[in-house]
């Protein structure tokens, strides 16, 4: 997600806020990177940029979703270990290559991405990086800024969500569990993450900035260099533009308005058509402590989750515990190209609240009611009830 600058709501294991001007959402690696800094380890860290120009971080998350009812399994559950960072490797000024890295796993049979399809045919997906897709590069890419910070460009391995559609509650590490709070509200047929692409923001004055992308839609996160072959030989890409306002840059991720317009080409070998769709956003941070929202999206085939999809919510920051407490609505319609025609429309209710356990861990409880979800045709109504848990240095 592209956004400006690396204050979050509430936004670290810790509930510690930290700030800047950097373009990328919450899961950003720059913007995790400043979110996730405390006293502990930072005098090592410092040196290690300070003699090498090497930034290094890591962190660990694990979840585990269950639900009153499923098809046979009633758990979820996986972890994510990332190893992150900048590295200056060329001594460029304002430029910096940016790399994560990742192992993710399942902790049983099923993991949380396939839990919401595979155990509640619900059509949407509840923290849909944990996979069991073992090792994988999700970002390597040069990163260069210009106009003295307004403008960042972006090129090499990238995730198209750490640009798209930004929301500073959007991350899985941090916030809402179902992807329907998420990138695109759950519309946009989104390629496959670790990329090859090129991204570039800029503010086009003191209130309104301008974003735009394109990938290789058939990136293959364990085997990213592969990704620069299909970028110039498959010719099956997706692209984004997205235009926004702000009250300033500094504020951009919290008082955000904008719309995102996108386009998905076919890609013949995953037998996936082509497509388009918009998506929007509105989030203001009031008095530093609240922010509400809404967000949503259309979508015409390119294989999403939804084709039409309206999400409402609410994050309020927590004097007790330092915590963050987040509240939402969502309607979905099933995208009736990628599932069927004349599914039932979806609803889905979901409140969380993360609080910090010392300066490195933070724990979240979540729980999530589901109305009619639209392929299974035994329940209409679920409960789910979700612990996740993240360790960072």
């Amino acid at each position: 997600m592209f956004t400006i600058v690396v204050m979050i709501l509430a936004p670290v294991a810790s509930g510690q806020e930290s700030s800047g001007r950097e373009f990328g959402g919450p899961n950003a690696v720059e913007n995790q990177i400043a979110s996730d800094a405390g006293d502990s380890w930072d005098s090592w860290k410092q040196n290690l940029k300070d003699d090498l120009g090497l930034v290094l971080s890591v962190d660990y998350t694990g979840v585990v979703l269950t639900a009153n009812e499923t098809v046979d399994n009633k758990n979820g559950a996986g972890g994510i270990a990332r190893l992150y960072g900048t590295f200056d490797l060329f001594n460029i000024e304002n430029g910096t290559l940016v790399w994560k890295f990742e192992h993710r796993h399942a902790y049983g049979s099923v993991s949380p991405f396939g839990f919401s399809l595979g155990q509640i045919g619900y059509v949407g997906l509840q923290e849909p990086p944990f996979n069991d897709s073992n090792f994988r590069t999700q970002n390597l890419y040069w990163r260069q800024r210009m106009n003295a910070g307004r403008s960042v460009l972006i090129a090499g391995v990238l995730d198209v969500t750490d640009y798209l559609d930004a929301f500073a509650l959007a991350s899985p590490w941090l916030h809402f569990i179902n992807f329907a709070f998420s990138t695109g509200s759950a519309t946009i047929g989104l390629p496959n993450d670790g990329a090859v692409g090129v991204a570039y923001g800029t503010m086009l004055n003191e209130n309104v900035y301008l974003i735009g992308g394109i990938t290789d839609t058939n990136g293959d996160p364990s085997d990213p260099l592969k990704g620069f072959d299909n970028f110039f030989s498959d010719n099956e890409y997706f692209t984004s533009i997205e235009l926004g306002y702000t009250t300033s840059q500094e504020r951009i991720i919290f008082d955000n308005y904008h719309v995102s317009l996108w386009h998905k080409d076919t890609q013949d070998a995953a037998n996936v058509p082509s497509g388009w769709g918009l998506a929007f956003s509105a989030s203001r941070y009031i008095n530093d402590k609240m922010m509400p929202f809404v967000r949503g999206g259309y979508a015409e085939d390119a294989g999403s989750l939804l084709q039409k999809s309206l999400s409402v919510g609410v994050g309020y920051q927590t004097v007790a515990f330092k915590g963050l407490l987040g509240a939402a609505f969502n309607w979905g319609e099933p995208n009736e190209t990628t599932f069927a025609p004349g599914l039932k429309d979806q609803f889905a209710v979901e409140v969380f609240y993360r609080a910090p356990v010392g300066e490195r861990i933070a724990l979240t409880a979540d729980i999530q009611f589901i109305k009619d979800p639209a392929i299974n045709p035994l329940e209409n109504t679920i409960w789910m009830f979700n612990l996740r848990g993240r360790v960072a240095f």
